[in-house]
Protein backbone atom coordinates (compact mmCIF):
# COMPACT_ATOMS: atom_id res chain seq x y z
CA UNK A 1 0.00 0.00 0.00
CA UNK A 2 0.76 3.62 -0.74
CA UNK A 3 0.09 5.13 2.32
CA UNK A 4 -0.95 4.08 6.18
CA UNK A 5 -4.10 4.39 7.46
CA UNK A 6 -5.23 3.57 10.96
CA UNK A 7 -7.79 4.08 13.83
CA UNK A 8 -6.31 3.39 16.96
CA UNK A 9 -8.42 4.67 20.08
CA UNK A 10 -6.74 4.19 23.40
CA UNK A 11 -7.44 4.79 27.24
CA UNK A 12 -4.75 5.23 29.45
CA UNK A 13 -5.03 4.69 33.05
CA UNK A 14 -2.62 5.60 35.63
CA UNK A 15 -2.21 6.41 39.35
CA UNK A 16 -1.08 8.69 41.60
CA UNK A 17 1.80 7.26 44.10
CA UNK A 18 0.25 6.64 47.75
CA UNK A 19 1.17 9.43 49.95
CA UNK A 20 0.88 11.88 46.95
CA UNK A 21 -3.16 11.82 46.50
CA UNK A 22 -4.37 14.64 47.08
CA UNK A 23 -1.98 16.63 43.87
CA UNK A 24 -5.11 17.09 41.40
CA UNK A 25 -7.48 18.99 43.96
CA UNK A 26 -8.95 22.57 42.96
CA UNK A 27 -7.29 24.64 40.56
CA UNK A 28 -4.55 22.69 39.78
CA UNK A 29 -6.18 19.54 38.01
CA UNK A 30 -7.29 21.74 35.01
CA UNK A 31 -3.22 23.00 34.23
CA UNK A 32 -2.21 19.38 34.67
CA UNK A 33 -4.91 18.24 32.30
CA UNK A 34 -3.61 21.32 29.79
CA UNK A 35 0.36 20.25 30.41
CA UNK A 36 -0.72 16.86 29.87
CA UNK A 37 -2.31 17.45 26.65
CA UNK A 38 0.22 19.46 25.18
CA UNK A 39 2.70 16.52 25.43
CA UNK A 40 0.54 14.50 23.80
CA UNK A 41 -0.11 16.84 21.07
CA UNK A 42 3.93 16.80 21.14
CA UNK A 43 3.43 13.26 19.91
CA UNK A 44 1.43 14.19 16.92
CA UNK A 45 -1.85 12.48 18.94
CA UNK A 46 -5.01 13.93 20.01
CA UNK A 47 -6.88 13.95 23.47
CA UNK A 48 -10.30 12.73 23.01
CA UNK A 49 -10.98 13.40 26.67
CA UNK A 50 -9.24 13.74 29.47
CA UNK A 51 -9.92 13.77 33.48
CA UNK A 52 -7.38 14.09 36.02
CA UNK A 53 -8.94 12.74 39.73
CA UNK A 54 -6.68 13.47 42.76
CA UNK A 55 -5.42 9.93 42.49
CA UNK A 56 -5.31 9.27 39.42
CA UNK A 57 -5.76 10.01 35.80
CA UNK A 58 -7.84 8.79 32.51
CA UNK A 59 -7.01 10.30 29.14
CA UNK A 60 -8.71 8.65 25.78
CA UNK A 61 -5.94 9.26 22.89
CA UNK A 62 -6.04 8.73 19.13
CA UNK A 63 -2.86 7.51 18.46
CA UNK A 64 -0.71 7.33 15.49
CA UNK A 65 0.86 4.16 14.44
CA UNK A 66 4.33 4.96 15.03
CA UNK A 67 3.79 6.65 18.36
CA UNK A 68 4.71 3.81 21.18
CA UNK A 69 2.23 4.00 24.04
CA UNK A 70 5.05 3.12 26.32
CA UNK A 71 7.69 6.11 25.16
CA UNK A 72 4.14 8.36 25.12
CA UNK A 73 3.11 7.31 28.79
CA UNK A 74 6.73 7.42 30.36
CA UNK A 75 6.71 10.63 28.81
CA UNK A 76 3.59 11.59 30.18
CA UNK A 77 4.67 11.08 33.57
CA UNK A 78 7.99 12.32 33.33
CA UNK A 79 7.20 15.50 31.93
CA UNK A 80 4.29 16.31 34.21
CA UNK A 81 6.13 15.01 37.13
CA UNK A 82 8.60 17.79 36.68
CA UNK A 83 5.79 20.31 35.81
CA UNK A 84 4.12 19.79 39.06
CA UNK A 85 7.25 20.15 41.37
CA UNK A 86 8.13 22.98 39.23
CA UNK A 87 4.92 25.05 39.53
CA UNK A 88 3.32 23.47 42.58
CA UNK A 89 5.62 24.39 45.43
CA UNK A 90 3.68 21.76 48.13
CA UNK A 91 3.73 18.77 45.80
CA UNK A 92 7.62 18.35 45.32
CA UNK A 93 8.00 14.94 46.18
CA UNK A 94 4.94 13.99 44.23
CA UNK A 95 5.03 10.89 41.71
CA UNK A 96 2.86 8.92 39.52
CA UNK A 97 3.31 5.23 40.26
CA UNK A 98 5.06 3.36 37.94
CA UNK A 99 2.48 0.97 35.84
CA UNK A 100 -0.49 2.34 33.85
CA UNK A 101 -3.23 0.83 31.68
CA UNK A 102 -3.79 0.82 28.19
CA UNK A 103 -7.21 -0.28 26.68
CA UNK A 104 -7.88 0.01 22.61
CA UNK A 105 -11.35 1.02 21.62
CA UNK A 106 -13.00 1.07 18.28
CA UNK A 107 -14.81 3.94 16.81
CA UNK A 108 -18.35 2.79 17.71
CA UNK A 109 -17.34 3.38 21.46
CA UNK A 110 -15.66 6.78 21.32
CA UNK A 111 -18.54 8.66 22.87
CA UNK A 112 -19.15 6.48 25.45
CA UNK A 113 -16.08 6.14 26.51
CA UNK A 114 -15.40 10.13 26.43
CA UNK A 115 -18.95 10.22 28.67
CA UNK A 116 -17.14 8.02 31.09
CA UNK A 117 -13.84 9.84 31.24
CA UNK A 118 -15.61 12.82 31.36
CA UNK A 119 -18.34 12.07 33.97
CA UNK A 120 -15.42 10.67 37.01
CA UNK A 121 -16.28 12.82 39.54
CA UNK A 122 -19.46 11.37 39.39
CA UNK A 123 -18.03 8.11 38.97
CA UNK A 124 -15.88 8.25 42.24
CA UNK A 125 -19.23 8.79 44.32
CA UNK A 126 -19.91 5.96 44.42
CA UNK A 127 -17.05 3.59 44.28
CA UNK A 128 -13.04 3.55 44.31
CA UNK A 129 -10.46 3.99 41.87
CA UNK A 130 -9.42 0.91 42.80
CA UNK A 131 -12.76 -1.07 42.15
CA UNK A 132 -12.80 0.98 39.02
CA UNK A 133 -10.04 -0.25 37.52
CA UNK A 134 -10.14 -3.40 38.75
CA UNK A 135 -13.83 -3.31 36.73
CA UNK A 136 -12.03 -1.94 33.59
CA UNK A 137 -9.71 -4.59 33.44
CA UNK A 138 -12.49 -7.89 33.94
CA UNK A 139 -14.31 -5.88 31.09
CA UNK A 140 -11.25 -5.69 28.81
CA UNK A 141 -10.37 -9.26 29.75
CA UNK A 142 -6.82 -8.29 30.54
CA UNK A 143 -5.39 -10.99 33.16
CA UNK A 144 -4.00 -9.36 36.50
CA UNK A 145 -2.64 -10.18 39.91
CA UNK A 146 -4.77 -8.13 42.17
CA UNK A 147 -1.45 -7.64 44.47
CA UNK A 148 0.34 -6.27 41.47
CA UNK A 149 -2.21 -4.30 40.64
CA UNK A 150 -1.15 -0.59 42.91
CA UNK A 151 1.97 0.35 45.30
CA UNK A 152 0.86 0.56 48.28
CA UNK A 153 -2.60 1.64 47.63
CA UNK A 154 -4.71 1.59 50.24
Amino acid sequence: MADTYSQLYIQLVFAVKANHSSLLRGGWKDEVEKYICGIVSNHNCKVLAIYCNPDHAHLLIGLRPKTQISDLVREIKSSSSKFIHERFDKNKHFQWQSGYGAFSYSHSQIDQVCRYILNQREHHRKRTFREEYIDILNKTKVAYEEKYLFEAMP
